[in-house]
């Protein structure tokens, strides 16, 4: 039977959940599990690393359709497949003769860790041959009678490779705002020697931080990774506090009423004050993205009142019966 992992309960969401309800219910778990909130705690680490995973796969909808196509075969069908298939296209969305952890690590990406054993083996090979060369000439000196002393060969596989220094490191990383505001695992390469690695990354990151990756560096050293955050087509950081415009209505800016806004954390509903005007701001208190001390910063919304360019005819008759009735003339200070 397969040992198959519920991503879906590993977030606490249902099977049918939207978008919007796993990024809220990974950000809950993250920053209860994160490791540098849980200094020591190996249960809190491997847990963190769990919800990455899990919110890595549900998060993206073609890794989740997959994931759900998976699961649902096995759950269907009690018996294990078997290895001894001829081999198939791993592109095929229903060939799922893979153990979970396989078809985990192929839907991520993942590449197994290289067999390490090669250069000893190799090493241990050469040094006995170069052992038996030894021993065959020792031979025929012995044969000749001669009192020549032995003259060992050099065994240059034996020698120690010079050391290597530590040396620190410096990469950059940059993400969309969203993924800088809810961290989890990503992929990065290193330029000088090439390695990939995959790091999990605390929610809240903010462009120009750096991150200190003990160990990933040259030789024990350390690895810096500084954080780039790119634009957002809503949302503008500054500091801990997020801006967006917010457009609204003739309507809606004249009379006011409960309208959708959105947020890092999804849609919110506000109410909109009567007789609001252009540019100005309303604030959402701890909408921001986290502070140092863990408190959030706000989210300020500019209001942009939109007209429409083109009022369908029952529109346009109100609008020119409002502008027969209206009193309010905005430009009355400008009379000289």
């Amino acid at each position: 039977m397969q040992d198959i992992r519920n991503y879906y309960e590993l977030l606490g969401v249902k099977r049918d959940a939207s978008a919007d309800e796993i990024k809220q219910s990974f950000r809950q778990l993250a920053r209860k599990y994160h490791p540098d909130l849980n200094p020591g705690d190996k249960a809190a680490e491997d847990k963190f690393k769990d919800i990455s995973e899990a919110y890595e796969i549900l998060s993206d909808r073609s890794k989740r359709s997959q994931y759900d196509k998976f699961t649902g075969f096995w759950r269907k069908n009690r018996t294990k497949a078997t290895t001894n298939n001829p081999p198939r296209d791993r592109s095929d969305e229903d060939d799922f003769s893979d153990d979970f952890n396989t078809f985990i690590d192929r839907l991520l990406g993942r590449k197994k860790a290289a067999s390490t054993s090669s250069y000893s083996q190799e090493r241990s090979s050469r040094s006995d041959a170069q052992t038996a060369r030894n021993t065959r000439n020792n031979e025929r000196r012995n044969s000749r009678g001669t009192s020549e002393p032995e003259r060992p060969e050099r065994n240059t596989f034996d020698e120690a490779p010079p050391p290597v220094r530590p040396k620190n490191l410096e990469a950059e990383l940059t993400l969309p705002l969203d993924k800088a505001y809810l961290g989890g695992r990503e992929r990065i390469t290193i330029q000088e020697d090439g390695r990939s690695l995959e790091v999990d990354m605390p929610p809240g990151m903010t462009p120009g931080q750096k991150i200190r990756l003990r160990g990933q560096g040259i030789a024990g050293g350390d690895l810096y990774l500084k954080i780039n955050v790119s634009p957002h087509q809503v949302f503008r950081l500054e500091g801990i506090n997020v801006y967006c415009q917010l457009p609204v209505t003739p309507a809606e800016a004249v009379l006011g009423g409960f309208v959708e806004v959105p947020t890092l954390d999804g849609l919110v509903k506000i109410s909109l004050p009567q007789s609001i005007a252009s540019g100005q701001k309303l604030r959402l208190a701890g909408k921001g993205f986290p502070g140092d001390d863990g408190k959030r910063g706000d989210q300020l919304l500019e209001i942009q009142i939109v007209v429409p360019k083109n009022p369908a005819p029952a529109e346009r008759e109100l609008y020119q019966k409002l502008r027969d009735l209206e009193s309010f003339n905005p430009r009355l200070d400008l009379r000289t």
